[in-house]
């Protein structure tokens, strides 16, 4: 346990006190913030161009109902086209000339109108203006066709599904679990999310640790007063802290950052200046947001929280020991080598897409084997908390994560004893196996 002591914190310190890690932790935080800087001021004054628009209308029904927005200005006309012509361009009055014909049939569902520029507008402009012209004829014709308001209004309907349980409580109501669905599938792709990006950004830092002690031949010196598991657990132990410090650090900085951001460059989202958003019944909202805090307050959060934390443990060490064994089965050629991973790489994938559909239907035979299967769950199992699986299936699969973590873990510590040692020479899956049980 001393050496595993040792070996952990020479991991850990090593690492954490290296210039790349230190200019990572820093400058990512810095790199986000930029970005966000970057990215508004690229919205900003992509949409500060104003463009007016001459309207010809020949039958005059639309005056006055086109209204202006964001940069794009209708301005009714009534000179002759041919006149008009003269007056557009990049110097000009008009950026463009609508050209709205007289409504023959009120009934037809075909209207042609002609918009003509020598500019190439852009399509968010033509999208707007056809849109407008849209609003304003189904304003003619409701008025044409003597259409009431009220009738055609009421042809509208919202339906909203109330789902609630089964079971009813003593006071004889029973759960509104209208926004279950829509909550588990939002933590579940949080979870599943994170447990994918964890298992490969850890795994593949355990590899990198691994082969650069292999190619400095560091390993030589360690392993002749600590054993090969004893070392290959303690790597993984220390790596996972560094990784653990790595986001803890960017969970302080990067919300510092994006606030300092917004007090200094002023990018705090106001309501009034984003466009076309509908707007909403304050009732409704309120009521959304009591359902949304209702919904959070009625998962298991004492199972989800812990169950998390198991299954990142379990498939941290789970990969990492599989990242760990192809990191010292490694030969000179990366190139070549790096064809190892592809077996470890290919579950993570699946695990990842499988997942997805996990998450649409939490239920199904896929989504219930895939989360008791051991390379699966870590990454499937954590979608589906949220929607409450049953007991039987969650306790199977932390103990098939668990014995298959240590398991993998036992035999990476096979390969790397042997594999840590070969130099010069491009090891395969077969030699990799037969390394397993040779004896030592």
């Amino acid at each position: 346990m001393s050496n595993l002591w040792l070996v952990v914190r020479r991991e850990y310190i090593t690492r954490v006190r290296r210039r790349s890690f230190i200019l990572a932790t820093l400058l990512t935080p810095i790199g986000l913030a930029l970005f966000v800087v970057i990215a508004n001021a690229v919205f900003t004054y992509s949409n500060d161009d104003v463009q007016r628009i001459a309207v010809i209308d020949d039958a005059d029904l639309f005056r006055g109902t086109i209204p202006d927005e964001n940069g794009l200005y209708f301005k009714f006309v009534n000179e002759p086209l041919e006149n008009l012509r003269e007056d557009t361009g990049e110097d000009r009055g008009y950026a463009g000339i609508l050209v709205i014909p007289e409504i023959v049939n009120p009934r037809s569902r075909n209207f042609r109108v002609q918009l003509l520029s020598d500019e190439t507008l852009s399509i968010d402009a033509q999208a707007r203006i056809r849109g407008r012209v849209e609003d304003a004829l189904r304003e003619y014709k409701i008025k044409a066709l003597d259409i009431d308001q009220a009738t055609l209004a009421s042809l509208d309907t919202d339906v909203t599904v109330t789902v609630r349980s089964l079971t009813t409580t003593e006071d004889g109501e029973s759960d509104d679990r209208s926004m279950a669905s829509a909550i588990g599938a939002g933590i579940g792709s949080v979870m599943g999310f994170l447990m994918y990006i964890s298992v490969f950004v850890y795994g593949m830092m355990v590899m990198r640790s691994v082969m650069e002690e292999k190619t400095n031949r560091i390993v030589e010196v360690v392993i002749s007063s600590v054993r090969p598991f004893t070392l290959l657990l303690g790597k993984i132990i220390g790596v996972g802290a560094v990784g653990l410090t790595q986001v803890l650090a960017w969970m302080v900085m990067i919300p510092g950052m994006l606030f300092l951001v917004g007090l200094f460059f002023g990018l705090d989202a106001d309501p009034g200046q984003m466009p076309n958003s509908p707007d909403m019944d304050p009732e409704e909202m309120q009521s959304m947001v009591e359902k949304l805090t209702a919904g959070l307050g009625d998962l298991n959060w004492w199972i989800i929280l812990p169950c998390f934390i198991l299954y990142f443990l379990g498939g941290y060490f789970m990969y990492a020991a599989l990242f760990a064994a192809v990191g010292s089965a490694m030969g000179d050629d990366m190139g070549e080598s790096q064809s190892l991973t592809i077996p470890i790489t290919i579950p993570v994938i699946l695990a990842f897409y499988i997942m997805m559909a996990a998450i649409q239907n939490p239920n199904s035979s896929l989504a219930v084997w895939s989360s008791i299967f051991p390379l699966f769950a870590p990454i499937v199992m954590p979608a589906r908390l949220a929607f409450d699986p049953p007991l039987w299936q969650v306790l199977s699969s932390l103990l098939a994560v668990f014995l298959f973590a240590a398991a993998m873990v036992w035999m990476a510590s096979r390969i790397y004893r042997i594999g840590i040692l070969n130099y010069g020479k491009k090891s395969s899956l077969k030699d990799m196996g037969r390394w397993i049980t040779a004896k030592y």
